[in-house]
């Protein structure tokens, strides 16, 4: 088992790794296996991505981001400006389902809302405003509304655990209700724990999943 010390300073080295963030204002502290972010960085997608370094660190079984973007001066933008953008931006990365999504920011905190059939469709929706300059933080409450039968879901993402070569799926359950996904049992690291809750993610009509699984350090 990692000493918090030992998952700190990787987690450092691994945000210093990272260009993103490397020069970013980033303050790291762990207690049993939980890592802390705090500071400042000048855009959101800096601060996904400090995030998603400290995951990729072994031994991490949880992270609290308390990451604040601080805008540089020259991008502080209007929010029409940047809602303007959003829509834009929404409507060439999703042309079947922008219209389904609405924008509402106020001072630079933008809110996403609506509903979409895959829950690709709403992580898009995310990703692609978190790159629009001006924005500070994003909240999505856009609902995944799916069309597909408990069961299919279920074989569908217990043959995608089978297939990728990130988990060992004997140690993982699945267990569907409705068009909820509830994943338990043991993985290696918080990586692989990330890899199912993603897999099962991308399987048709999931509208929630609920990830139980345990990180066995």
């Amino acid at each position: 088992m990692r000493s918090d010390e030992e998952i700190r300073r990787d987690v450092e080295d691994e945000l210093k790794w990272t260009p993103t963030v490397g020069d970013a204002d980033i303050a790291v502290s762990v207690k049993n296996g939980i890592v802390m972010l705090t500071g400042f960085v000048p855009d959101f997608t800096s601060r996904f991505e400090a995030e998603a370094a400290a995951k990729r660190v072994a031994g991490v079984i949880g992270i609290a981001n308390d990451i604040e973007v601080r805008l540089p001066a020259i991008d502080e933008r209007p929010d029409p400006a940047i809602a303007r953008d959003a829509v834009a931006a929404l409507a060439l990365q999703l042309p079947s389902s922008w219209e389904q999504i609405k924008v509402v920011v106020k001072s630079g905190v933008v809110t996403l809302d609506g509903e979409v059939e895959w829950d690709f469709q709403r992580k898009i929706a995310e990703e692609t405003v978190g790159r629009i300059r001006g924005v500070r933080e994003i909240r999505n409450l856009i609902r995944v509304n799916p069309r597909v039968s408990p069961e299919a879901i279920k074989q569908k993402i217990k043959q995608a655990f089978l297939r990728s070569a990130e988990l060992d799926a004997e140690n993982i359950r699945v267990e569907v209700e409705g068009h909820r996904v509830v994943l338990e049992g043991t993985v290696r690291s918080w990586a692989e724990r990330e890899a199912a809750e993603r897999t099962a993610w991308a399987g048709p009509g999931i509208a929630l999943v609920e990830n139980h699984i345990a990180v066995k350090v």
